[in-house]
């Protein structure tokens, strides 16, 4: 790194003087103006560098700026935008009082125009501000919309940035074991006679105890077979934020010709290096789909037995589709909840007349769309259990 970056020294560190706002509140600050300018910076990194600056001075701008650079950047794209904010943050941050024109964060936020980006490219018009016409709404807000099949590569990889900080918090599960509890609950006698026999019999307040809560388990199947080559990178990343979010709690397989786990792949904490791993795990890219014998072998395995399964597929199946609707009956049967995506569904013209996907639907509990970037929130927030149970899902009546 070199030795010219921008890093403000100790004698006026970047976090604010006594009476200031307060230190995390600062740093936290810094990394929301990452975000906006397009740095990867999600809460894991934000927590990794929180942490960093616990073992380090946080007044000394020099390890700031090292702790920052070092947990919050994703790759070299990110160095360049890193250094310009942080110069720009803390500078502004460590102003003096009197200072009357403080620097600002220059934040670049691309905006949507009624006839696109693209096309303004292609007719050269590069520099007349004068003649486009007003922004209508942000290009984000755009793109959480668009079929992730009709995007251009710039705009996949600025949906797969936000994939990467979809939040994949999960429905909390009771299980069978208790925690003590000062605020109520089931009495726990065991705590209770205990601290009656260390009182020498004297009768003692009485302890209570709950149940412990563990987030509800999620199997993932992406299918990778040549229909859905258009999706199974963007779904991948979707299953990629879940493994991140709770990797104990999160198990997903590719299914094609053969059904693989690929969970080890995903978690990775770079996107990159996560579908890198993932290409060279998964034998059958773009081959068939063969779902029924796929699902029975995932029966075969402990981990659908009270989860939530999401089966990724548009229903295309090469097998027997009767064998389908035997192994979805057994399925539903075992599993919490069965989430059939299917990015097909995002088309208001689409009816569910293959085979496959009609032997599925009367065991499926929710079938939902996975075409776009906010097809995965509404996906994610089902996950978490944000949204309500469909009651019309299972038997396809959702279709």
């Amino acid at each position: 790194m070199a030795d010219d970056a921008p890093v403000t020294g100790r004698r006026t560190g970047p976090l604010a003087p006594p009476g200031g706002p307060e230190p995390v509140a600062v740093l936290t600050g810094f990394v929301r103006t990452l975000r906006a300018a397009g740095v990867a910076a999600d809460h894991h990194r934000t927590r990794t560098f929180l942490a960093a600056l616990g073992h380090l001075d946080a007044a000394d701008g020099r390890d700031v700026y090292w702790a920052g650079r070092l947990t919050l950047c994703a790759g070299p794209d990110d160095l360049a935008r890193y250094d310009h904010c942080f110069a720009a943050y803390f500078s502004a941050a460590s102003a003096p009082p009197h200072r009357v024109r403080a620097m600002t964060v220059s934040v670049t936020r691309p905006v949507a125009s009624p006839y696109g980006g693209r096309e303004r490219e292609t007719t050269g018009e590069q520099g007349d501000e004068q003649g486009a016409p007003p922004a209508t709404a942000s290009e984000i807000e755009v793109l959480r919309h668009r079929d992730v099949a009709r995007m251009s590569e710039a705009e996949r990889r600025q949906v797969h940035r936000l994939l990467a900080l979809l939040r994949g918090a999960r429905q909390p599960r009771r299980t069978r074991r208790h925690r003590p509890s000062p605020h109520g609950g089931a009495i726990d006698a065991r705590r209770t006679v205990r601290e009656i026999l260390r009182h020498g019999g004297e009768p003692a307040r009485l302890r209570r105890r709950v149940r412990r809560e563990r987030p509800r388990r999620v199997v993932m199947l992406v299918d990778v077979s040549g229909s859905m080559a258009a999706y199974a990178d963007t779904l991948l990343r979707f299953a990629h934020a879940l493994v991140r979010a709770e990797p104990r709690a999160t198990e997903v397989f590719s299914i094609g010709t053969r059904l693989t786990r690929i969970t080890a792949a995903l978690r990775h904490r770079d996107p990159g290096h996560a579908m890198d791993e993932c290409s060279a795990a998964i034998p059958d890219w773009s081959g068939g789909t063969r779902l029924g014998e796929e699902v029975r072998a995932l029966l075969r395995l402990p981990d659908p037995r009270g989860a939530i399964v999401v089966i990724a597929s548009d229903g295309w199946e090469r097998g027997e589709a009767g064998l389908l609707g035997v192994q979805m009956a057994r399925l539903s049967r075992l599993a919490r909840r069965v989430v059939w995506v299917n990015p097909h569904k995002g088309d208001p013209a689409y009816r569910p007349l293959t085979a496959g996907i009609r032997a599925a639907l009367p065991y499926v509990t929710d079938f939902v769309a996975g075409h776009s970037l906010a097809a995965y929130e509404e996906l994610a927030a089902l996950l978490a259990g944000d949204r309500p149970v469909r009651a019309g899902g299972r038997g396809g009546a959702d279709a």
